[in-house]
């Protein structure tokens, strides 16, 4: 369903992966790079999703040249806007939850709407991004890395190759002056954290719900911090019915969300 594309944007030459149609729903992905799931498959049902692979993850070259956050949201805006999107429902994964943060304080007038899946913007003292072996990494992601079979990790040449960019953008565990400025933040947004969070401390989201004017906050049950990975349809769910519905949508009370 999915199909690849490039795109250039401040020098860079941006891969992409795309499917589905109707509005547009832009993600970025988190510190281990692009790697669709089955909940990118879920949401290509009802939107047209543009998976991006951020400069310097992946398959793509190392990047020394960006050197903040606010810089790889400014670029990610660009590559957005040179693939011809006008305004867009956004994502964000784990790290790539700070980089939407930033995007969408950059450019509010385009972003209909905000998700954020087990951001990581604001962290609990000493958080550390997952390391160590495949399996090491699996437990840290996810909360039964055994219900998922063959888990694809990024070969020690991409980790290292990324690292030094991950460590030059994630800043401090609490960034005062991207917290001070939510409260501007008038985009619909929901912050979703899996109950077994191991990376993030779930009880972080409730900052976002406090600082933010118009933030929904839903915790996903038997979760751990890749969401849309381990849990699809509970998160594919939740996220469809807040972006179809925004203020107005209820949290399901299925099975497949808060409820085992």
């Amino acid at each position: 369903m999915f199909k690849e594309g490039f795109v250039e944007a401040d020098g860079f030459r941006i891969r992409y992966m795309e499917g589905g149609q109707g509005t547009p729903l832009v993600h970025l992905h988190g510190a281990g790079g692009l790697r669709l799931n089955p909940a990118h498959e879920l949401l290509a049902r009802q939107f047209h999703v543009i998976a991006f692979e951020m400069p310097g993850f992946g398959q793509s070259p190392e990047n020394t040249r960006t050197q903040s956050m606010p810089e790889l949201a400014s670029t990610m805006a660009r590559a957005i806007e040179n693939l011809g999107v006008g305004t867009f429902n956004l994502m964000g994964t784990s790290f790539g939850g700070k980089t939407a943060l930033w995007l969408a304080l950059q450019a509010p007038d385009r972003v209909l709407a905000l998700v954020l899946e087990a951001p990581a913007a604001i962290r609990q003292d000493g958080a550390e991004s997952p390391s160590g072996t495949p399996e090491e990494i699996a437990r840290r992601l996810y909360a039964h890395p055994e219900r998922l079979g063959s888990i694809p990790l990024p070969d020690p040449a991409t980790r290292a190759k990324t690292q030094p960019l991950v460590q030059r953008l994630r800043g401090p565990d609490r960034d005062a002056d991207l917290e001070d400025r939510l409260e501007e933040l008038p985009t619909p947004t929901l912050v979703l954290f899996g109950t077994l969070d191991a990376v993030i401390a779930p009880e972080m989201g409730r900052i976002y719900k406090d600082r933010m004017l118009n933030a929904h906050l839903v915790f996903v049950y038997d979760a751990g911090h890749a969401i849309g990975a381990e849990r699809p349809e509970a998160f594919t769910e939740v996220v469809v019915d807040f972006l179809e519905r925004r203020e107005a949508f209820v949290i399901s009370r299925a099975h497949t969300v808060i409820h085992p």
